[in-house]
């Protein structure tokens, strides 16, 4: 389907990112067109081919993740479930162990790559950091208490866009109704929210982080009472019962659980705030990041040989 700098992307290893992608959507009412397939195609092959320049880069520089790297990392992932729920995530997934070992070792690969191409250079000096307060003192200046929480979402219709680690969604109000009742008893045993939240949650805004939902300020929890009434009630580290989410007309469409992490009440936070410094820390770190990221990548295509044959192919049949 495409060669980089003279590496087969194959047939095969694109067919199979198809069907997990498909996979990952659940039950679709119908099969898309031949043009969306191909769309789809066309941007999975394009990550592909980002993927193989940066295992090319990172093996020039002998930074490819080692085996025991890669069997550390299983060994952690596969911590938290049974032999059984693993290799049902892998079946669902459309995934052999060897395909996600090599998928594991791309990711390994690529973190050490950008570690040592693009963290290592950013420098977040005390003086960036003090210079952004300054101009951003407002913004530290809060006018009512602000409420930081995390939440594990089960609803009876996910998007098809919804994806969690394990790929478990409910169907139906029953089967949520089961699921989310199922994941408070986790909590309940001791397991991390976090964790929980990560291969459990539909809500595909914090999902992938852990379902933390950031600073909320009070006024807005008011907009659902019944959760504001819980989640009030909460010290830092304690989680709410199972909670409805109920739509405009007041339907149910799903339960949430939600965990109060910090509560910051209204006022002035100071630059010698540890807070508020780690805060801009993370947003000076974050935009330095993409800015280096976007030219180095940009860099790595320029010194690139790629030829996409998927992309050829279309270009001729549509012309025709």
């Amino acid at each position: 389907m495409a060669t980089v700098n003279g590496k087969d992307i194959l047939r095969s290893d694109l067919e199979k990112k198809y069907t997990s992608y498909k996979a990952s959507l659940g039950d679709s009412p119908q099969e898309p067109s031949t043009e969306q397939a191909d769309i789809v195609r066309l941007a999975i092959l394009k990550q592909m081919i980002d993927d193989e320049i940066l295992q090319q880069r990172a093996a020039k520089f002998n930074l490819t993740a080692s085996d025991e790297d890669v069997n550390a990392k299983l060994t952690e992932m596969k911590a938290p479930y049974t032999q059984d729920e693993f290799d049902r995530q892998l079946k669902q997934n459309n995934q052999t162990l060897d395909d996600f070992k090599r998928e594991l070792r791309q990711k390994l690969t690529q973190s050490k790559l950008i570690n040592k191409e693009i963290e290592s250079k950013i420098n977040i000096t005390d003086a960036e950091i003090t210079s952004y307060y300054n101009s951003h003192k407002a913004d530290f200046n809060f006018i009512e208490p602000r409420y930081n929480i995390a939440r594990i979402v089960v609803t009876a219709t996910p998007s098809p866009q919804t994806t969690n680690l394990q790929n478990n969604k409910a169907s139906g109000d029953a089967d949520a109704k089961k699921k989310i009742q199922a994941l408070h008893a986790k909590l309940e045993n001791g397991e991390d929210f976090s964790a929980v939240a990560m291969n459990y949650s539909e809500d595909k805004d914090t999902q992938s982080n852990g379902g933390d939902m950031g600073f909320v300020p009070e006024s807005q929890l008011h907009g659902d009472q019944e959760a504001y009434n819980a989640i009030s009630k909460l010290k830092p580290g304690q989680f709410t019962d199972v909670l409805p989410i109920v739509d405009a007309s007041h339907r149910t469409i799903g339960y949430a659980i939600y965990k109060l992490i910090a509560r910051e009440p209204a006022g002035q936070r100071e630059l010698s705030d540890p807070r508020v410094q780690q805060t801009i820390h993370q947003l000076l770190h974050e935009g330095h990041a993409q800015l280096i990221k976007n030219a180095y990548y940009e860099m790595l295509h320029d010194d690139a040989k790629i030829h996409n044959y998927l992309a050829d192919q279309i270009l001729r049949d549509g012309a025709r």
